[in-house]
């Protein structure tokens, strides 16, 4: 819980990012998505002060904010400390690192070839047909939802004056969910039926595509591997742990 060491992989997966390619048109929306999970979850940590616990055992009050108002007589208070504050910003730049490096793979991997990479990894044919068809069934549910949606709008389905309560609201949503459900157990079926009339599974697959280890395939692996090894050592040597600039400690009245 560093923030000097998570500094350094935030750099890392925002250099990924930049030079992927990958315009912001193209992510805004799964970004914006995960990114809002990210900040919500973050600052309910933030307030609550759970998580950090583990952490740190003593907190330097920076602030103590109480709400006007009381709730079943209880008093909301919001407590600003110097160890919440540095570890809400070392969950963000710890959990952002890993979300950005994860939504650039359905950018960057062509979906034809998730098969043969894991396959390439070493897994067994079955389990990497099955990341091969989990990747590419979740374009494809999402295309079936859109033009489901877009032929019941057409028969004036009007989604957007759903209205009631829970229950109500998913028995409203049969149009959408009845169709899309039935039409992907049926695209399930046939995939299944082609794989046992090709005798799927009885013996080695071949794959019609073979990947290459290139030059800037073993650099990455190799400055995958220094890193490894250089977090591991500097955590043997007791660096690594959550850490608090002393001067704010010190203007914390620590």
């Amino acid at each position: 819980w560093d923030v000097r060491f998570l500094a350094v992989f935030f750099a890392i997966a925002l250099f990924s990012l930049l030079t992927s390619g990958v315009t912001w048109r193209e992510m805004r929306r799964p970004f914006l998505f995960i990114g809002g999970f990210i900040v919500i979850y973050t600052f309910l940590t933030f307030l609550t002060g759970r998580g950090g616990e583990e952490a740190y055992k003593v907190e330097h009050l920076i602030n103590k904010l109480a709400a006007p108002f009381m709730i079943f007589g209880w008093r909301p208070t919001l407590t600003i400390t110097v160890e919440r504050s540095f570890f809400a910003v070392s969950q963000l730049a710890r959990v952002f690192s890993i979300a950005i490096m994860t939504i650039l793979i359905p950018y960057t991997l062509n979906p034809s070839l998730y098969g043969v990479t894991f396959r390439g990894l070493g897994f067994p044919d079955k389990i990497a047909y099955a990341m091969d068809l989990t990747m590419r069934f979740i374009p494809t549910f999402g295309r079936d939802f859109q033009l489901t949606m877009d032929a019941q709008r057409a028969r004036g389905y009007e989604l957007e004056k759903i209205s009631g309560g829970i229950i109500e609201q998913v028995r409203k949503l049969g149009p959408l969910i009845v169709p899309v459900t039935i039409h992907a157990i049926i695209g399930s079926e046939d995939i299944i039926d082609a794989m046992d009339l090709r005798a799927f599974g009885v013996g080695p697959r071949t794959w019609l595509e073979e990947l290459h280890y290139q030059r800037r395939d073993r650099v990455l692996i190799a400055a995958g591997i220094v890193l490894l090894a250089a977090s591991l050592t500097l955590l043997m040597f007791g660096y690594g742990g959550f850490w608090v600039p002393e001067a704010l400690l010190r203007l914390a009245g620590g």
